[in-house]
């Protein structure tokens, strides 16, 4: 038995390590798997896509944004996954008459390795947990070498279209692009503003505009839409989870933005 605090400062008892685990977050249940999980999981919600094959084998209790709580109650599970952001807040109190609820608060790459570091303890994997911190880690140093010599360039990373919407400041995206040396145009609104794009000259008419694959499929429609109202913008279409997902898909992440950079050479 031990009290651990989770991402939000509170303090949850654990009396045993679990052995039955629902997810409510699709980059958390990634991370599960990747830590060697997969028999604990018997829970995650619809738009856990990864790896795909858990969705025939796990049961579905709902979304991110709504849940059954009578399954998850059937589950009879001893842990439950929620994350600030994917997560509605809302939940807990239902969710905490089920099983202990770990809620994580995810907004730098530190941040993603202390929720590796963290449920390693807590879920009596940190062999595998330290292996895998040690991975990202070689790769992000290798990703800051490669990108310490490039261009800093402006950006505006959408994620909503009618309403269009972005992401601002105070935001894992907006600290991957960072990363990437992309200034994001609206650091300085809130984390996921609203936005007029027949305004986005005058807001720092950015070199690159980045079409995110998640959660709203943008079409060449909505490409053409946006590059009317900018002066020299290059469109990309993103994907979303290798900016937005957190935990084990930072393994894939650094290779990806080396090839979005290399694409990038051959336009500015």
């Amino acid at each position: 038995m031990k009290i651990i605090n989770d991402s939000l400062k509170r303090e949850i008892l654990i009396k045993t390590t679990p052995k039955r685990i629902v997810s409510l977050v699709p980059s958390q249940t990634e991370l599960l798997y990747d830590l060697g999980l997969e028999n604990e999981i018997v829970g995650i919600t619809k738009f856990c896509v990864h790896p795909y094959h858990l969705k025939a084998t796990k049961t579905i209790v709902g979304g991110t944004k709504k849940v059954d709580f009578n399954k998850i109650k059937a589950l009879q599970p001893d842990f439950i996954l929620c994350n600030k952001e994917e997560n509605s807040y809302d939940f807990l109190p239902e969710l905490e008459k089920i099983a202990p609820t770990y809620f994580s608060d995810v907004n730098s790459i530190q941040d993603s390795l202390n929720l590796i570091a963290n449920l390693g303890n807590i879920l009596n994997r940190r062999t595998e947990s330290i292996n895998l911190i040690e991975k990202i880690n070689f790769k992000l140093t290798n990703f800051k070498s490669f990108i310490k010599d490039k261009p800093a360039r402006k950006v505006a990373y959408f994620i909503w279209a009618n309403p269009w919407m972005v992401a601002g400041n105070n935001t894992y995206i907006n600290e991957i692009l960072k990363l990437n040396k992309f200034e994001n145009i609206y650091a300085n609104r809130s984390r996921y503003p609203k936005v007029e794009i027949n305004k986005i000259r005058h807001e720092g008419d950015p070199d690159v505009i980045i079409l995110s694959s998640e959660p709203f499929p943008f079409k060449d429609e909505h490409a053409m839409e946006i590059a009317t109202y900018t002066n020299r913008s290059v469109t990309v279409f993103a994907d979303g989870e290798l900016f937005s997902w957190f935990g084990s898909r930072l393994l894939l992440s650094f290779d990806y933005f080396k090839e979005l950079h290399k694409k990038f050479e051959s336009h500015f």
